[in-house]
């Protein structure tokens, strides 16, 4: 932290200068140390990136930087340092309450789009920031929407997102947890159902910025990482309007065995890949 404070006679860092020893300082731990130091910088002068590489690079070095230096070398995320994270374009709101949003997920949105362009009502299990429900939703002007979550943490993350997002008179949030009995009682039928469910295996090598930091009720689900999927998809269904479809995140790993158990539950599956080629969702229909 030292690095960060200024040798210089009269005066603190400046923006510039309190980066620079910031990037010295994150390059131990993180791989994207500058852009770290960055956006870290901006959060804390209120202005955007762009506008703070512009305009602010001489202005005096915002106080408290130091501090949130020193949280990001032990792998907190950006995220849940600034409070913020973009999703499809939106900005959202996230604590660690909640998965950080990531530009993978974003293929669960475009093939949403492009599968139910008409769809009227759209359910989201296991909604956490609200971001794939709202994302779909700004762009489904006539929809209603529903997200369910079984944290109530992760519920009230959800619907300030809607509210900033001027979205909130078209999605509710209800608590709700698929491995009970009768969680789905009420909801009814959807046109749209999308959902990413713990996939990830447990006992498997994570990031210490994930493993660490991100709920791991969101992140495990059992020895093979299959466990939500044998429960969930089944159910599928019977939530599913005719004609309907359902958009499943998958881990890149997981494909075969994601629509074997969509296949026995009578769906048919559709892969969809990501920008990076890896497989990452699945589209269900009724057979």
């Amino acid at each position: 932290m030292s690095r960060l404070r200024s040798t210089r006679t009269g005066g603190g860092l400046t923006v510039a200068e309190a980066i620079r020893a910031a990037a010295g300082r994150l390059s131990e731990t993180s791989d994207t140390a500058r852009l770290d130091a960055e956006l870290l910088a901006a959060h804390l002068l209120g202005v955007s990136r762009a506008e703070m590489l512009l305009r602010h690079m001489r202005d005096a070095a915002p106080h408290g930087l130091a501090a949130l230096v020193e949280r990001r070398a032990a792998h907190e995320p950006i995220a849940y340092l600034t409070g913020r994270q973009e999703f499809y374009g939106l900005p959202f709101i996230v604590t660690p309450a909640v998965l950080i949003p990531r530009g993978d997920s974003e293929v669960l949105v475009e093939a949403a789009l492009e599968e139910k362009p008409d769809a009227r009502r759209v359910l989201d299990c296991g909604t956490g920031s609200g971001a794939l429900l709202l994302a779909v939703l700004s762009r489904l002007g006539e929809a209603q929407g529903v997200g369910i979550d079984s944290s109530p943490a992760a519920l009230e993350v959800a619907a300030r997102n809607a509210e900033q997002l001027g979205l909130r008179p078209q999605a509710r949030f209800v608590e709700a947890d698929w491995h009970r009995a009768g969680w789905a009682g009420g909801l009814g039928q959807f046109d749209l159902i999308l959902a990413n469910p713990p996939y990830v295996e447990t006992g498997a090598e994570l990031d210490p910025d994930v493993r660490d930091h991100e709920p791991a009720s969101a992140l495990f689900a059992g020895t093979d990482g299959l466990d939500d999927y044998r429960v969930l998809v089944p159910q599928l269904p019977g939530l599913l309007a005719p004609g309907g479809v359902s958009v499943v995140e998958i881990g890149y790993r997981q494909a075969a065995a994601v629509r074997a158990i969509g296949s026995g539950a009578g769906l048919t599956a559709q892969l969809r890949q990501d920008l990076a080629g890896r497989d990452r969702a699945l589209v269900f229909r009724v057979c």
